[in-house]
């Protein structure tokens, strides 16, 4: 890669399309993408990321059918059964943004206990985006500086660097990459305060059909463009 990337974002978009394709449910597309979430965690992690988000369930997928939306709650745990163990050793860290409160005890739980013993790992950050958007995310933001100010923490005057200390992904360095798959060309909802200056990569493969070979090409694609972010070279 032409220069370092260090946050890199997916939107996993297309396993419905995909299953449809192979004449299956679109649970089918769901199952077969948890096992994508693996191939790709670890391609990045070899190639050196210091994060990787995957956009895994929005605060818009609610509307999705309730036998979808079920099914889509009892992901984390078949994810995490099958492929903990390996992320231990690759000494990846398990985090999430998001709000989870709404989600079933037993989702949260499994989601607690990955991001709990994996908290000591030092490798890659792979981070879930669990009932995630980034409306909600502003919002949530601008309340939590309203409130600093209504309690005397701070006076009501903020830079832009001050603000991104209220956003979820205030731990992580900014997004350098946003790759979206299945052929969409849109943010959907997605850190739409991260992505200003993150260059956009779209394929039109659909989430289950992405390899770690091709995955690899994206990120290179990505780097290889020159970020001005606003000024002259």
């Amino acid at each position: 890669m032409n220069q370092t990337l260090r946050h890199v974002a997916i939107i996993m978009d297309g396993n419905g399309r995909w299953a449809k394709k192979q004449q299956q449910a679109r649970t089918f597309g769901h199952f077969h993408g948890v096992d994508k979430v693996r191939e790709i965690a670890i391609a990045a992690n070899e190639v050196g990321l210091e994060v990787l988000t995957l956009y895994a369930f929005s605060t818009e997928n609610w509307k999705r059918p309730i036998e979808e939306v079920n099914y889509l709650m009892q992901l984390p745990a078949v994810f995490f059964s099958k492929f903990l163990s390996e992320l231990m050793e690759k000494n990846i860290r398990i985090q999430t943004i998001g709000d989870l409160a709404p989600f079933p005890e037993a989702t949260k739980t499994v989601l607690v206990n990955a991001i709990s013993s994996t908290a000591a790992n030092t490798g890659m950050t792979l981070v879930f985006a669990m009932n995630y958007g980034g409306r909600d995310e502003l919002v949530r933001a601008a309340k939590a500086y309203a409130e600093d100010v209504r309690d005397g923490k701070r006076t009501n005057s903020i830079t832009e660097v001050e603000f991104e200390h209220y956003l979820m992904t205030r731990d992580y360095p900014p997004v350098d990459l946003c790759i979206r798959t299945s052929g969409e060309q849109r943010l959907s909802n997605f850190l739409l305060w991260q992505l200003a200056y993150a260059e956009l990569v779209f394929t039109p493969l659909a989430w289950p059909e992405l390899t770690a070979k091709e995955f690899v090409e994206l990120l290179n694609e990505g780097s290889r463009r020159e970020r001005r972010f606003g000024g002259l070279v």
